[in-house]
Parts: C-alpha cells; sequence; structure tokens
C-alpha cells in the first residue's frame, strides 16, 4: 500500500514509543504527548490505512473529532485531502460536510465535538479525537465511546494534557489497564522536536505551561492564576509613546466596566515586551459608552496607531441589550476621535480560558526567567487583579470567577491581547466587521 500513498507521507524520525502507538492494536489508545511531537500525524495515518484497507462492513464510517469543529478543520481537512490519494476517492471530498468518500463505500467525517451528541446517531469503525483535554468531560462516556460500540470500533485519545481533568482520569485508566482494551503512550517533545526549539520554547513559555505542553505533564493549577505576578518584579514606571501603537483591550462587564492599556516597548530590564500603561475602571453601573467616554478622555491626543483587542462575545449582558453590540458602540465613540488609525482584531471566538491564562504568565515570566510584561505602578487595579485572581478548586485550571467577581475582568482583557499577539497555540484572528466598518 506504501507505493500507493502521496508524497505527503514522509519517512517519520524512527522513535520506539512512536512505533509502539504506530503498531497499537488497542482499541482505545490514550496518547498524552508533547506539543509538535507527532501524535496527530501518527493518529492520522493509522486512520487513513485502515479507511483504505476497508472493513467487514459494507459502509465503514471513521471520524477525525476536536473540541470545535473549526479546530478540527484546521487540523484534519486540508491535511486529509493531501493524504488521501484520489484514486481511492469516490467523487470530490464534501467541502460543506467534511466527508471525504472512499470507493471501498467507506467515509472518514471531520467532526466538532462542541455538541458532542452530533457523534451519536450512526455507528462508527474509528476515530481520533484530539485535543482531547479540551472537549467536555461527559463527550467521551456518553456520546463518543456508546457510538463505537456496535463495530467494536477503535478510537484514538490524543493532546496535550490539561490540568487534572477528565484526560487525566483517561491517562491513569490506561496507565492501568490489563485487558488490553486500553493503551498508553508517552513521549516529550525534546524527544522529537530540534534542541534549538526546545531552547526557543522555554525562552517563550513560562515553566508550567512548558511542562504542560512540551513535557506532556498532568500539571495540578492551583491557588493563583497568574502566579509568575511579583509586583517587585512586574510593577515599574513605564513609558507612553504618543506616536507608537496604542493597544486598547476591553471586558464586557457590567460591574466593574473594564479596559486595559498597552503598548509594546523597551521594558525597564532591557527586553523587548508589553508595557501595561493604563487601565479604566468604572466600580459600578458601567456602560461600554462609559468606558469609551473615559479613554477619550485619558487619551484623545494619541498620533499613532490604535487596535481594539477583546471579548469576542462582544458583551451579550452589556449595554448592548438596548444600543447595538458593544463593538458597534466602540467603533461609534472611538471612530470620531482616532479615525483611520483605529483598527479591530477580535477571533472569532474567545481562546480557551486556560491557554488564554498560560499565554499571559509566559509573557510574565518564561521559564528561562526572562520577563516581557510590566505593569506601572498607576495602574492599581490591574495590579490587584494579578495578585488577586485564583484558580477554581479542583479544575483543570479554570478560573474561579465566584470567589472574586470584582478581580478577572482585567487580566480577561489582557489575556484576550496576549493570547491573539502571543499565543501558545496559533489561533486564527480577524478583523471585526461591524456596522459601517
Amino acid at each position: 500500500m506504501t507505493a500507493l500513498l502521496t508524497p505527503r507521507w514522509t519517512a517519520l524520525r524512527p522513535h520506539p514509543v512512536q512505533k509502539q502507538f504506530m503498531m497499537s492494536t488497542a482499541r482505545f489508545n490514550v496518547v498524552p504527548a508533547g506539543r509538535r511531537s507527532g501524535k496527530t500525524e501518527i493518529a492520522k495515518r493509522r486512520l487513513i490505512r485502515r479507511a483504505m484497507r476497508g472493513t467487514k462492513f459494507d459502509n465503514p464510517r471513521f471520524f477525525c473529532a476536536a473540541p470545535t469543529r473549526q479546530q478540527a478543520k484546521d487540523i484534519f481537512w486540508a491535511d486529509l485531502k493531501r493524504m488521501i490519494p484520489q484514486w481511492i476517492m469516490r467523487g470530490s471530498p464534501i467541502e460543506t460536510d467534511l466527508v471525504i468518500r472512499l470507493i471501498t463505500g467507506g467515509e472518514i467525517h471531520v467532526e466538532g465535538l462542541d455538541k458532542p451528541e452530533r457523534i451519536e446517531g450512526q455507528p462508527w469503525d474509528g476515530g481520533i479525537v484530539d485535543e482531547l483535554g479540551n472537549t467536555k468531560a461527559k463527550a467521551w462516556p456518553e456520546n463518543i465511546r456508546p457510538a463505537l460500540s456496535d463495530r467494536q470500533g477503535y478510537c484514538d485519545l490524543i493532546g496535550v494534557p490539561e490540568g487534572r481533568n477528565h484526560y487525566y482520569d483517561l491517562h491513569l485508566l490506561a496507565q492501568a489497564d490489563t485487558t488490553g482494551t486500553y493503551a498508553h503512550f508517552h513521549w516529550k517533545s525534546a524527544e522529537i522536536l530540534p534542541p534549538e526549539e526546545i531552547r526557543i520554547a522555554r525562552a517563550d513559555l513560562d515553566e508550567l505551561t512548558f511542562r504542560q505542553e512540551y513535557e506532556a505533564d498532568f500539571i495540578t493549577f492551583g491557588g493563583r492564576a497568574y502566579y509568575p505576578f511579583d509586583s517587585a518584579k512586574h510593577v515599574k514606571p513605564l513609558k507612553y509613546d504618543k506616536f507608537k501603537e496604542l493597544i486598547l483591550c476591553f471586558d464586557f462587564n457590567v460591574a466593574p466596566g473594564v479596559a486595559a492599556i498597552c503598548q509594546e516597548q523597551k521594558l525597564p530590564n532591557g527586553l523587548d515586551g508589553t508595557g501595561v500603561i493604563g487601565e479604566v475602571h468604572i466600580p459600578q453601573n458601567s456602560t461600554t459608552p462609559r468606558v469609551c467616554a473615559k479613554l477619550i478622555e485619558d487619551w484623545k491626543d494619541h498620533q499613532g496607531e490604535v487596535r481594539i483587542f477583546g471579548d469576542a462575545t462582544g458583551g451579550a449582558r452589556g449595554s448592548a441589550k438596548v444600543e447595538g453590540s458593544d463593538w458597534d458602540l466602540i467603533k461609534r465613540h472611538l471612530t470620531p476621535v482616532f479615525g483611520h488609525r483605529l483598527g479591530f482584531r477580535v477571533p472569532q471566538e474567545n481562546p480557551q480560558e486556560r491557554p488564554r491564562v498560560n499565554a499571559v504568565n509566559s509573557r510574565l515570566q518564561a521559564v528561562s526567567g526572562d520577563i516581557r510584561m510590566m505593569v506601572d505602578p498607576k495602574c492599581k487595579h490591574v495590579i490587584k487583579d494579578f495578585e488577586g485572581v485564583v484558580i477554581l478548586e479542583g479544575s483543570a485550571g479554570e478560573i474561579d470567577k465566584k470567589k472574586t467577581p470584582m478581580l478577572t475582568h482585567l487580566t480577561d482583557a489582557i489575556g484576550y491581547y496576549t493570547a491573539a499577539r502571543f499565543p501558545i497555540v496559533d489561533r486564527s484572528v480577524q478583523v471585526v466587521k461591524t456596522k459601517g466598518h
């Protein structure tokens, strides 16, 4: 079959554990492995080979799934079309449904698990769940696993750990299994990636994030969310340049109404980094126009570009109820002041909370000790956020918003910017098209 494959099937670097995973006959393979180290590539190859061989059923069905449909499409769709030879495809891939049909009678589907019940309804011969730690906790036991029962289908459960959540439980189950139903495979990124890439990752990431992302450790996150923050190291007088890009970061709330103002600059430690140079904090009865009014009062004389980052949801609980979306309101109030220099950069959907916090922590202090984010002393509420936001006890690292309801919002706003411009994992960002924009 190898001779009939496409040029996309390049040779893999020899690795004993990866070879064991490639040859595994277990039904369910749990594979917590380091970022960019080949786990998804091997899972794709396993699935395509099985689909090309066919099964004892006349309509074999396989799925490639991820936490959302967009993630699944980004991870699998283009690559599947490059990996599966034209000669075995039955017609063209169905772009609207993300389905590739094969002359064997089989199909390969790309599926999002934001609504995991979509995986139900018809039996499956096998599949992949990538980024398992970010799927809903009940997706595997209540939706995916039962859909594999009719045909005794297999599944590769892969991804980087996300704290000690349901993925951690499966990790323990697979390690303890003696029946051959589950198998467990683990390796670090450093076993596959070049040493220089690992050195760069250490310089970019905080210690816990590096261990989770590149060493596939099931880290227990607890206590302070922004644990690297130390006011003695991170709170310094910062410079403002009226001609450089000004970054306005939004999180939408009635109480408090907030915005954080940042500029990329040479920090007091001599490194290039993010300076939090201002804040808006309106404790009660805030609206987006009130936040904008304060921004205009403080920054109306800025002469450089102004970039807007923030909550992709647009603040459905705030002033958007009666006056249009919060993004429409921001555009309406700020455009007369900043004109064509105003631009919006907001993701189609918000980054997941843990990767967003990880991105901020990695700017606060990388494994190498480099600090690339500082806060001006006048931003007292930002400092209070960094010092006071805590992790939900027993979670996979999610923020406890109920314990400190007046906190989290400014650091959330900073996190939207940081995750967009300095992501741990690449995420698509697009211009927000508001009315008339």
